[in-house]
């Protein structure tokens, strides 16, 4: 049996996690000591990252609209994940992690000009 971190849960959704190959869908308990992600087909497959362990948190922004994607850097590396309700997942990890550690994501348009820029700048 699956112990869990959190000793309350602050918030629950549905989504998506991109470890791996594919996605896999299942439930974020977003806790006062963790935020976690359950696969809802195995509930042995899951991924548990504590407040502590995380770098930054971010997600795209584009017309003041959080994008459903977002990105959690830690010690382990990144993981990826998609929700509905990220925005929200965010303001609650603000709470735990600080201002600071909740970052804007490039948009593909921005990354796309920062490419373009780095490749007409060897040129010259």
């Amino acid at each position: 049996m699956i112990q869990s971190l959190n000793t309350t849960i602050e918030f629950q959704t549905k989504g998506q996690s991109y470890l791996g190959v594919g996605g896999q869908v299942g439930t974020f308990l977003v806790g006062d000591k963790a935020l976690e992600f359950y696969n809802d087909r195995n509930v042995q497959d899951f991924i548990q990252i504590p407040w502590e362990n995380i770098h930054s948190i971010g997600a795209n922004v584009s017309r003041n609209k959080v994008s459903r994607h977002f990105e959690v850097s830690t010690d382990l590396g990144n993981f990826q994940f998609a929700s509905p309700d990220s925005g929200r997942i965010l303001k609650i990890a603000r709470q735990h992690i600080g201002d600071e550690k909740v970052v804007r994501l490039p948009t593909l348009v921005q990354l796309t000009w920062k490419k373009i820029q780095q490749a007409l700048a060897k040129k010259d």
